[in-house]
């Protein structure tokens, strides 16, 4: 149960930092894989199985602990994820090996998968009274941290030494600042007199379905954009349009996420009823560009794919995740909130892991055009879909007056 206390602004802002700074640690590899190729000589199936590894531990923390931030309380659980995120820097400072990849990876997706479900509500929750943006922040948090992951990489990779390492010392520090303020925040949470601690099964209170689904459709397009942008651009830009620097590599990437940030930002000036159609609309458009810069080799058009995908995308996410937040019971939020990002991760990780199977078959240039016209296609549908049941809650509504 929520506590009624007045949150602070100073709490507020530490928990977004926190959630900014554990999303960081989760896309720092991106622009590294080139470099942990050369050295290890694996090929590029294994990136896919690298991964496939990270939205495994994802999912299994989304499952097995999303829900425990409602008994347990926030802070803990806000501990835990950053602890997760500490654990995998430190894999990654040690390894010299695919398995060592493959274990730092898992517990990079069990931090993101406990901090994405209780950090975006406690964000919410600790937002002062005055704020209308709770959501924003929370969700432009997550997002601004995955496109400062490869940057950083990107640039530490390129301009300064120990290019496999330095990141990673940093972001522990990082991790260590966000922990000690994480540990002074109020807590939103009072713990009930019994615990009653498992492994969540995917369920959503009938209260909330209908929002739920319809989130999730439109979710389903985003984030496989966001799983083709983090796994297969490095290589289009490295094979196709024989793009070497890390920097450059990150900066595009970083791009999608922070035209998301952008997406979501734009929403407060257009119609609520158009926003899951404004996204859906981004990401046929940037799909479109994605497909022809494969075509022609053109980084100037794989730029404006990021750049309107990652709008569309933001829109998707900000609309949709206000949705299910704002009409989740109290004492169900982390939880729903949970088997929401169990939908966009198993979204992110299903394009990742075919493209990666199809690329021996069928080469690069052909995969990566068959799945943005792919991903196009399930964002017209999506679209589609969404205004049927926007179509049926207004029939419902005009019958109940």
């Amino acid at each position: 149960m929520t506590s009624p206390a007045s949150p602070s602004s100073r709490d507020f802002f530490i928990a977004a930092a926190a959630l900014l700074i554990a999303m960081v640690g989760t896309t720092l590899p991106t622009p590294l894989y080139a470099i942990y190729q050369q050295r290890l000589g694996f090929d590029a199936s294994w990136l896919t199985i690298i991964f496939s590894i990270y939205a495994a531990g994802v999912i299994a923390a989304l499952l097995a602990v999303g829900s425990w931030s409602d008994q347990l309380g926030r802070r803990p659980m806000l501990l835990a994820g950053l602890s997760m995120g500490a654990i995998s820097a430190v894999i990654f400072l040690c390894t010299d090996s695919i398995g060592g990849l493959l274990i730092g990876r898992l517990f990079s997706g069990f931090s993101a998968g406990i901090m994405t479900g209780t950090a975006t509500v406690a964000v919410i929750e600790l937002a002062p009274r005055s704020w209308k943006n709770a959501t924003l922040m929370a969700t432009a948090a997550n997002m601004l941290g995955l496109g400062l992951g490869p940057l950083l990489a990107g640039f530490t990779s390129q301009y300064l030494d120990d290019p496999l390492h330095l990141i990673f010392y940093v972001h522990l520090v990082l991790l260590l600042l966000a922990a000690l303020g994480i540990a002074v925040i109020r807590e939103t949470v009072k713990r009930p007199a019994q615990l009653k601690l498992g492994i969540q099964k995917p369920s959503v209170p009938a209260s909330v379905r209908g929002v739920f689904i319809s989130a999730s459709i439109a979710g389903l397009a985003g984030f496989s954009v966001a799983g083709l942008f983090t796994s297969m651009v490095p290589s289009v830009m490295i094979h196709i349009m024989e793009a070497r620097g890390g920097l450059v590599i990150g900066a595009v990437i970083g791009l999608f996420f922070v035209a998301s940030i952008v997406g979501q930002a734009s929403l407060q000036w257009l119609p609520k009823s158009q926003h899951m159609n404004l996204g859906c609309v981004g990401l046929m458009l940037g799909m479109i560009s994605l497909g022809l810069s494969i075509a022609t080799a053109q980084l100037l058009l794989l730029i404006l794919a990021g750049l309107l995908a990652g709008i569309g995308q933001g829109m998707i996410l900000r609309s949709g995740m206000g949705a299910v937040t704002a009409s989740s019971p109290p004492d169900q939020k982390a939880a729903v909130t949970s088997a929401f990002f169990v939908v966009l991760y198993v979204s992110i990780s299903v394009p990742v892991v075919a493209v990666g199977f199809s690329v021996q078959a069928f080469g690069l240039p052909h995969v990566g055009e068959f799945f943005a016209s792919l991903v196009a296609l399930v964002a017209l549908l999506a679209m589609l879909s969404m205004k049927r049941v926007q179509s049926r809650q207004a029939a419902v509504s005009s019958a109940g007056n």
